[in-house]
């Protein structure tokens, strides 16, 4: 039994190290700026936690889209990943929250409200239920994105400070990029002396 424990403890750990801390590794590598990463970090935390699932990773897309070069893409990509779980925790806070600023009626979550959703007989009930839930995750999410950049700024700072510069070995999947060495065109042609 701890044999069986050990191996899923080695092969979770295995996968949290292959898909969160070596791409953050990556990122803080490459020398971004704290204030970009954490804004980019609470950015993607705050759209992945937008509770209606699937949806998060075109909302990052478009905040990339729109945003540019206010953001940092690997970032919010990766801090989008990250909420996943976080997302489907929400999704009860939130609609129960917009019930509260709509002052709407509870919606009782039951196995047969969950089954008409997916046989496709939902009701009025239940897409007000979408809605309020929507309302809830609008007006949290501006505290949650200020919330995690103040949360986020201090730790960033710590860590492109601590791993800037710092090579690390290039995964088979994502080489690193090579420091661009600057050529003269005086190196490359060879000098003739004329007398």
């Amino acid at each position: 039994m701890t044999i069986g424990l050990k191996q899923v403890r080695l092969k979770v750990c295995t996968w949290l190290r292959k898909k969160i801390v070596d791409p953050l590794l990556q990122i803080l590598s490459r020398g971004a700026e704290p204030k970009q990463l954490a804004f980019s970090g609470a950015l993607g935390i705050t759209l992945g936690i937008f509770p209606i699932c699937g949806v998060t990773i075109f909302l990052c897309g478009l905040a990339i889209a729109l945003l540019g070069s206010l953001c940092h893409a690997p970032t919010v990509m990766l801090a989008n990943f990250i909420a996943t779980p976080i997302e489907l925790s929400l999704i009860i806070p939130f609609l129960r929250f917009g019930e509260s600023i709509t002052g709407g009626s509870h919606f009782s979550l039951t196995s047969d409200a969950l089954k008409k959703v997916f046989t496709g007989e939902a009701s009025h009930e239940l897409l007000l239920s979408i809605l309020r839930a929507l309302l809830g995750w609008i007006v949290a999410a501006p505290f949650i994105l200020a919330g995690l950049y103040i949360l986020f700024l201090p730790c960033f700072a710590i860590l492109v400070s601590k791993f800037s510069g710092t090579v690390l070995p290039s995964s088979p999947k994502i080489p690193l990029i090579q420091p661009h060495a600057e050529l003269k065109v005086k190196d490359l042609i060879p000098v003739t002396l004329e007398t």
